[in-house]
């Protein structure tokens, strides 16, 4: 289940809201907590064991950890192990579901290139000679491992659980309810923000649904679903159709016309999610953290992934970076730390070379970038930044989106111009008509943060106490943006169209 879906938006989330509101205070983590699992279940019920299991032995990690770390009697070798425990448990969950089927692929071309073996290994799921009901349940038709939906990010909430627990910045939680609340809440379940347990540890225990946190959190549920449904879904069919061509047959026009069209895409369906995330959480109370800063007014990688993806970038600094060294160990080792936690960025995204060498790119720019790049690019003119930043970016989201290395290759070579003979007959107007004109148009304005200017300004009127018309004059244009994209995406969503999810899978 998505949220863009009708079955969520006219079925499931009213009678969530009907059944937390008809509840007395105390049933409302545990009529959340419930729906939350029910709406993991959706599809794959086998796969709810997964989270349970996760919520279950976390749960449990925690209060080991914290007992450790409290005790004065406790040798610091003891505490490293309880934790060392607890981090390898949730990384080899993670792995066993969404890197094992890749890891036994590459396993098996290693073996084949070293004349090891003469034949590719097979499935995983075969060598381990599941039985046919636990076959059913974690495998799919293919015989690949089920990736359960949002495993990334559960995995890393849990584990910044145990750490922050470790590292004596949170207390463990008693209630098995209100930690399994916390792992499974579906707002930002299958595609974050990834919540640290720290920013709602309180909201937990002591929570107020106010009616103008409520209307704030509609308007900006209806925000993200007119930026999934009426800009990504709509950006992503020339995108998909353009990336499904062999790379030999595209013009350097229309290979860039397609990374544009995909980038547009990924943002506005990644950060659509986001907002419709922060929006039910300020129906139900709670307050999440921004995920994104309009990433793409950046000058250089370095500043975009500050704005981009907040939570990952930060969990990584905080999770990784940091305990790493950092930058506290000379320059050659900074280095080495950026790399390996780009590296792993990528990886986190998916269980492909793609994501690995989107990553390693990342990682290499920002060392690049560290070493003096950076530093010339911010002297320019903001056009000349702009001129550096975009098209890098954009060649980057064209390994990110590739299907495999020859295929990615074979996109590039297009987009520099390097095709001998391209299609005859392939021209960017085949792929642009007045809908992806208009939501490419939306997407470049909404990409810009002319909106915050705005609320700002408006706000300082009414700190000033002038101006009355003119506010309230904008207050009923909001009102009608809100029931304008409400109406639109109603349409979109009755006429049955393309509606992908790209995070759905990480």
């Amino acid at each position: 289940m998505v949220f863009s879906s009708p079955v969520f938006l006219f079925v499931f989330l009213p009678a969530v809201l009907a059944a937390y509101f008809l509840f007395g205070r105390r049933l409302h983590n545990f009529v959340l907590m419930t729906a939350s699992l029910l709406f993991y279940a959706w599809g794959e019920p086998a796969l709810v064991l997964v989270m349970l299991l996760s919520i279950t032995v976390n749960f449990a990690f925690g209060l080991w950890v914290e007992r450790l770390a409290v005790t004065s009697s406790t040798t610091g070798e003891k505490r490293r192990s309880a934790i060392a425990v607890a981090v390898i448990f949730n990384i080899a969950l993670l792995a066993t579901f969404k890197y094992a089927d890749w890891l036994w692929s590459v396993a098996s071309s290693l073996l084949i290139a070293s004349g090891a073996i003469d034949a590719p290994l097979g499935l995983l799921s075969d060598a381990l000679h599941l039985s046919p009901g636990l076959r059913a349940a974690l495998c799919t038709e293919a015989g690949t491992i089920r990736l359960p939906i949002g495993v990334s990010f559960f995995t890393f909430q849990a584990m910044s659980y145990v750490i922050d627990i470790h590292r004596l910045e949170v207390r463990a939680q008693r209630s098995i309810v209100n930690f399994a609340l916390y792992k499974s809440l579906f707002p930002q379940l299958i595609a974050g923000p990834i919540v640290r347990y720290a920013d709602v540890a309180e909201q937990l225990v002591s929570r107020v649904t106010t009616a103008q946190g409520f209307a704030y959190g509609v308007r900006r549920f209806a925000l993200g679903l007119g930026k999934k449904l009426l800009i990504a879904n709509t950006a992503a069919l020339p995108a998909d159709l353009i990336f499904a061509l062999p790379g030999d047959e595209l013009t350097a026009a229309v290979a860039w016309f397609g990374v544009v069209c995909y980038a547009i895409q990924l943002y506005f369906d990644f950060s659509g999610y986001s907002d419709m995330a922060i929006g039910l959480g300020h129906m139900f109370g709670f307050r999440f953290l921004e995920n994104f800063n309009y990433p793409y007014i950046s000058t250089t990688i370095t500043e975009y992934w500050r704005r981009w993806h907040i939570s990952l970038s930060t969990w990584l600094r905080d999770y990784l970076y940091f305990p790493l060294g950092g930058n506290r160990h000379g320059k050659a080792r900074t280095y080495f730390n950026l790399f390996t936690v780009f590296f792993l960025c990528g990886l986190w995204h998916g269980a492909a070379w793609n994501f690995v060498l989107f990553g390693m790119f990342h990682g290499a720019i920002m060392v690049v970038e560290r070493l003096g790049l950076g530093r010339i690019v911010r002297s320019l003119h903001p056009v000349l930044q702009r001129v550096y930043f975009l098209p890098l970016m954009l060649v980057t989201y064209a390994v990110f989106r590739g299907e495999g290395l020859r295929a990615t290759g074979a996109y590039l070579t297009a987009m520099f111009g390097l095709n001998a003979d391209p299609g005859p007959n392939q021209h960017v107007s085949l792929y642009l008509d007045a809908a992806v004109g208009a939501a490419l148009v939306a997407g470049i304005i909404g990409s810009m943060p002319w909106l915050p200017k705005v609320l700002e300004w408006r706000r300082s009127l009414e700190l000033a106490n002038e101006r009355v018309g003119l506010r309230r004059a904008l207050d009923f244009a909001g009102v009608v943006l809100v029931m304008g994209v409400l109406s639109f995406a109603a349409m979109v969503l009755s006429a049955d169209t393309y509606n992908p999810f790209i995070y759905f899978r990480f």
